[in-house]
């Protein structure tokens, strides 16, 4: 059995387009578009979330979704939390990455195996080449990507916005929406570009960078011409709704180089 760990978003809901038989849903999540109950969770109550998986004979979990990081009850604890929880802080204080991969070592050592979202969507994985559009701004996108392959060993975001060679903005813990709003109220209209893409070493298994249509009219917002995103390493949440909103804003999608 399968069970999806659903965090806020459209990710989780396009996965629950897909056979999964069970969904999680933590507080402060909404769920829909789903045949059953969800299991409710708690993050203070891990103990309690691994026997009610194992109770419903789940073995493979896919985390999906955004989710930020939660401000805990520690009084709610279970014994397996606490137990873990210096751990948890410790990889907290060493970024998302770090926390991440503690958190899948947690959930692998309880003896469940890990689906990616693109295993169970493949469909959804961005092709190489020209999505909407065409590509503009190439030297601004390959200034872009080398901001960023010079930050990923830092653990600092997944996206860059530059425009006429100057960095306008790096995707930081506040995520992308945060980052094209600062650029839309310092930069407005530099024409720069976009660039998605993961960090090196990230274990897209549990993180790989994803934009929807929100981000098509952010990206516009701020002024800019175009998104570069990586081929094969990027989600398109919703592809025809993504072209369409790029044909109403100009702004151009391309996965390359």
């Amino acid at each position: 059995m399968r069970a999806i760990l659903a965090g806020g978003g459209a990710l989780p809901r396009l996965l629950l387009e897909a056979e999964i038989a069970y969904v999680v849903q933590f507080k402060g999540t909404v769920i829909d578009r789903h045949k059953g109950p969800p299991i409710k969770a708690r993050l203070e109550q891990l103990g309690k979330l691994f026997d009610d998986l194992r109770a419903k004979d789940v073995t493979e979990v896919c985390l999906a979704g955004s989710m930020g990081r939660p401000s805990l009850d520690p009084v709610a604890f279970d014994p397996f939390t606490a137990a873990k929880m210096p751990m948890l802080i410790q990889a907290m204080g060493q970024g998302d990455d770090a926390l991440l991969r503690a958190v899948v070592g947690i959930i692998e050592s309880e003896g469940f195996s890990i689906v990616a979202a693109h295993d169970i969507r493949p469909d959804l994985v961005v092709p190489a080449g020209v999505i909407a559009g065409a590509p503009m701004g190439e030297r601004d996108a390959a200034r872009g990507r080398a901001v960023l392959d010079a930050l990923g060993p830092l653990d600092v975001g997944q996206g860059a916005v530059v425009g006429k060679g100057q960095v306008l903005g790096i995707e930081t813990l506040q995520g992308t929406e945060a980052l094209l709003q600062f650029v839309a109220q310092t930069a407005k209209g530099s024409g720069g570009v976009f660039v998605k893409r993961p960090k090196a070493g990230q274990d897209l298994r549990m993180d790989m960078p994803a934009i929807g249509v929100e981000t098509i009219h952010q990206v516009a917002a701020a002024g800019l011409s175009g998104i570069e995103v990586a081929p094969g390493e990027v989600l398109l949440l919703d592809r025809p709704a993504i072209e369409a909103a790029c044909a109403e804003t100009g702004v151009n999608l391309w996965a390359g180089p």
